[in-house]
């Protein structure tokens, strides 16, 4: 085994007994398989495209593919076995159809690989990551890679949603095909790595597009963080087709619905406003679930990743349902949407009716809801608080939330802050500070939720329509800083979303990402800007 794709990876350099994500052996193996049949697909689906015959359906499966490798996603063996065994038929029926057309194929192991179930763990142990020898090629493979992965996670999100884009389609397909070549350069991939970030660009627009058209544009929220007297579900991850479906079915049940970490931004949008059962939000980032799934006493459904398998002395394993990329060995899988029809979530409901209330652990409100459309709403009133003085600065601190003691820091920061800055955010990486007391300048709140990850988008939208109300030329001479927190690859695909469309002096924390070899860090460096973060005196000083 060895794994390095997440921030908390062992010692700073890579998983190689057992993923720090709860990840065992055997399933990174099938993981870097599965990965590596996806590579396959794409390579003859993309010989298929340049004659105007690619299959779409291969395309959409290996969002599926891609999403369920994404750290804390998946952790069922059979459910990853069961996606090889699609692949390699639907890659058999490909080449099928090319050989009937007379088309090509590249003769390389990633197309001519059919084996049996029995042999999968050998052949895992010729395809993981350091089969690679050259340091900065798998360093820049990897960083595509996991743009990859990102990119194919907020792509599904909008499939799910009946919206879909063929050129996100051909762009992703073409980067899994050229980081199988092992003729590629390093100047290939670096180009390759931001047209990645063009990639993410097009698929976080895409996804605000079916977000907002299907549940309006995110308003201004407080959001309750107590709790009523009603058996509840908790939803997890980030999927609000999902969401949307499981308010429908639970509606006079009796049972009431919460989000947990990334799902609450689903508060914002007005469409879900008209469910009385929408009580709130439950607990923090998804880090601190193994407690706060205890305290809740009822069911919890996980949408997409953000899942920690819990520990033998839990009590609420048997609570856990799973749906989409997400998987966990033991718990129960809602399958997907069959011919236009809702996913079927009676069985949670069922079981919640049978559960206890929620334990309260935190009274109050939040407050959120400031995507683009809202935000660009207040553009007179946030360009005047800046053009008097009152706002100096915009601090970006968009991105994911983890366990490690040093992500303090964000909270440190945030409270350390001079009073006349204001922080843009989205992702799970809020809960470090969204609920303290930092108060409003003239009545614009200085912690402004954007919502989840992938609505980093809004936070371009907005810097982008700032440069234009200041009359300048160029993004970076916004008054804006970048303090990102990151985890996982979802944000990799922002970060290289970010630096396509050459935002630069971007501050990457806690530790900047182990699958970056000391040469590509430098590039990144003298290119883009790229930094780490110090001290919060010292960087607040360099700064602000």
């Amino acid at each position: 085994m060895f794994c390095y794709q997440c921030q908390e990876t062992a010692q700073g350099k890579g998983c190689t007994i057992k993923g720090v994500c709860g990840k065992e052996p055997q399933t990174a193996a099938l993981m870097d398989l599965l990965l590596y049949v996806t590579r396959g697909e794409a390579i003859v689906n993309s010989a298929l495209r340049e004659k105007g015959m690619a299959d779409i359906r291969i395309s959409r499966q290996l969002l599926d593919a891609l999403f369920c490798t994404i750290t804390n996603a998946n952790f069922d063996d059979n459910a990853i076995k069961e996606r090889i065994e699609s692949a390699l038929a639907m890659k058999t029926d490909l080449i099928k159809i090319a050989k009937k057309h007379s088309i090509v194929l590249p003769n390389c192991d990633e197309v001519n690989f059919f084996i049996h179930s029995s042999d999968y763990e050998k052949k895992a142990a010729e395809v993981g990551i350091m089969t690679e020898i050259n340091e900065d090629i798998r360093s820049l493979k990897q960083l595509v890679a996991y743009g990859i992965k990102g990119a194919a996670a907020y792509a599904e999100h909008a499939l799910n949603l009946g919206y879909e884009d063929e050129a996100i389609y051909a762009m992703i397909e073409n980067a899994l095909s050229k980081i199988s070549r092992k003729d590629i350069s390093a100047d290939e991939l670096t180009g390759l790595a931001l047209g990645m970030g063009e990639c993410g660009v097009k698929a976080m627009a895409l996804l605000d597009k079916a977000n907002t058209t299907f549940f309006g544009n995110p308003e201004i929220t407080k959001v309750n963080i107590g709790v009523s007297s009603n058996p509840g579900i908790l939803i997890s991850g980030h999927d609000l087709k999902d969401m949307e479906e499981l308010l429908e079915q639970t509606a006079g049940t009796g049972v009431d619905i919460y989000t947990h970490s990334e799902m609450l931004p689903a508060h914002y949008y007005p469409a879900f406003k008209k469910y009385p059962h929408f009580i709130g939000n439950y607990g923090n980032a998804w880090w601190k679930q193994r407690e706060e799934f205890e305290s809740f006493n009822g069911v919890i459904l996980f949408t997409t990743n953000c899942l920690v398998p819990p520990l033998k002395s839990a009590t609420y394993t048997n609570r856990i349902y799973t749906t989409g990329s997400a998987g966990l060995a033991g718990a129960k899988h809602i399958p997907a949407r069959k011919d236009g029809k809702p996913k079927d979530f009676s069985a949670l409901i069922e079981h919640a009716k049978k559960c206890l209330p929620p334990k309260e652990i935190e009274k109050g409100e939040i407050i959120g809801g400031f995507a683009h459309n809202q935000v660009l709403a207040l553009a007179d009133k946030v360009v005047d608080a800046v053009k008097s003085g009152a706002i100096k600065k915009f601090i970006v601190m968009a991105g994911c939330d983890g366990r490690m003691k040093s992500r303090e820091y964000y909270t440190d920061f945030a409270s350390a802050l001079p009073k006349d800055t204001v922080i843009l955010t989205a992702g799970c990486a809020k809960y470090r500070y969204n609920k303290l007391p930092l108060g409003d300048i003239g009545g614009i709140p200085r912690v402004l939720d954007a919502g989840q990850c992938n609505d980093s988008y809004s936070l371009v939208v907005i810097a982008l329509a700032l440069k234009e109300a200041f009359g300048l030329e160029n993004v970076n001479e916004l008054p804006i800083v970048y303090n990102i927190a990151w985890y996982e690859q979802k944000a990799v695909i922002v970060l290289l979303a970010l630096l396509s469309l050459g935002i630069k002096n971007i501050h990457l924390g806690p530790t900047l990402p182990a699958f970056l070899s000391p040469n590509v860090t430098k590039v990144l460096v003298e290119n883009f800007g790229i930094g780490g973060t110090s001290t919060v005196i010292e960087d607040i000083k360099n700064w602000i």
